[in-house]
């Protein structure tokens, strides 16, 4: 099946550190000549289309969503209503675009009903993951979820209790609409919704020396590596002469975060300078704007990181997956400014690799960066960093779009599966 052309959809609901992985593979598949479809939100639309890649949008507006309060604090109701208008714009949206496809990918555990419409049409079916702690295990517990109105599990409870109260709120949340429309296309009920978006045998798109899998023994995690999107773009004419007139700099950038405080400009500024730095500051989606037009700092917008990350004395960022394996192949320490999902856990990595420090405070001051900088900026830090760089796999694309396209007869979508590898219901 490997010498046949595959056609892949590819779907996911997400900011950008979601979506571009995600490219990062598309673009392998078509360039060893695949057929390649997208399903991603409306805010990447133009930017994949652009790319000749066939796209759909699902799912909200994220700059908008984003912005807008977070889930954990709306009332139980209104999480039953998300979760009723998201399964039925599953179930309408996905089968046109899958229909004619030999395998269908879908990295967000949200899109609960993407595994049932591949059964529906009888096609492979493939659950991946950035990030290690998004998949059950008694090593690690859940990313925080919003809830039905009741806590996850009682204060001292440990992981494998953590994931059982998550998949309780998974079946509590999305099991009765998911179940009716799998009623309507004749497909039987599920008693375990979790289980069967994560199926028995999920991909960890995650370098195993920046996160590795906890169960090394557990051959049903097959972990590549990070998906990573090559990008050959120049920086600009601006930009070359600013890094070219000094020392590295110090790069701050909040990507796709976009409730970040108001005074985030001045901030960061004022923490270059406070250790005698200049600054290379991403605007992102907060727009973060600079306080002065001094000659020590430049505001950026999109921009090669891979390439300016080589050229940086630090990078400060918020620790999403894509960023934290981006910052650790340039071989540059990370100060990680977690908000969310799975940044807790990437921070928490970064303090145990010793090449970088974590910030978790709610509010970023000058105090509290340039302290965390400080520590960052050490030379034994920079030089674990640098040696950890020689470790980061860059080939997870590549096996990935292999194991995609060779094993694809073997992925075809079936009914309820098993629990993950490593999940409370495993000894």
């Amino acid at each position: 099946m490997g010498d046949l052309r595959v056609r892949v959809l590819l779907t996911t609901v997400g900011s950008r550190g979601d979506v571009q992985p995600l490219l990062a593979l598309a673009m392998r598949l078509r360039a060893t000549g695949h057929e390649v479809r997208m399903c991603v939100p409306p805010d990447f639309q133009d930017w994949i289309g652009g790319l000749g890649i066939p796209v759909t949008p699902i799912g909200p507006v994220m700059r908008q969503a984003l912005a807008s309060s977070p889930p954990a604090s709306l009332p139980a109701e209104q999480l039953r209503l998300m979760a009723e208008a998201q399964v039925a714009a599953q179930f309408d949206r996905i089968p046109p675009v899958a229909d004619g496809c030999d395998v269908v990918v879908s990295t967000t555990p949200g899109l609960t009903a993407v595994h049932s419409v591949a059964e529906m049409l009888g096609i492979g079916y493939v659950f991946a993951v950035y990030s290690p702690n998004q998949l059950p295990s008694p090593h690690h517990a859940p990313p925080p979820v919003p809830l039905l109105g009741r806590e996850l599990a009682p204060a001292g409870a440990d992981h494998r209790e953590l994931w059982a109260r998550d998949a309780e709120n998974v079946n509590e949340r999305f099991g009765p609409p998911l179940n009716r429309h799998r009623a309507a296309v004749g497909l039987p009920a599920l008693d375990d919704v979790r289980g069967h978006v994560f199926t028995d045998r999920p991909w960890l798109a995650a370098d195993p020396t920046l996160g590795p899998w906890p169960e090394p023994a557990d051959q049903q995690v097959f972990q590549p590596g990070a998906w990573i999107l090559p990008d050959e773009r120049p920086l600009s004419p601006e930009l070359e002469a600013f890094l070219d007139d000094g020392e590295p700099p110090i790069y701050f950038g909040f990507s796709s975060m976009v409730r970040m405080q108001d005074d985030l400009g001045p901030v960061l500024v004022e923490t270059a300078r406070a250790l005698g730095r200049r600054a290379v500051i991403s605007r992102g989606w907060a727009d973060v704007a600079l306080p002065d037009d001094g000659s020590d700092c430049i505001a950026v917008g999109e921009v090669n990181l891979q390439a300016l990350f080589r050229r940086v004395a630090a990078v400060v960022h918020p620790s999403s997956a894509g960023t934290t394996a981006l910052v650790a192949m340039a071989g540059a320490p990370h100060v990680v400014v977690p908000q969310m999902y799975d940044q807790h856990y990437w921070a928490e990595r970064v303090e145990q690799l010793g090449i970088g420090t974590p910030h978790l405070s709610d509010t970023v001051t000058a105090e509290s960066l340039t302290s965390a900088l400080d520590l960052a900026l050490r030379p034994e830090v920079v030089a674990r960093a640098r040696s950890v760089a020689t470790a980061v796999r860059r080939d997870g694309v590549q096996l990935s779009a292999e194991r995609l396209t060779s094993d694809v007869r073997t992925l075809t979508a079936s009914g309820p599966v098993a629990s993950p590898a490593g999940s409370p219901g495993r000894s």
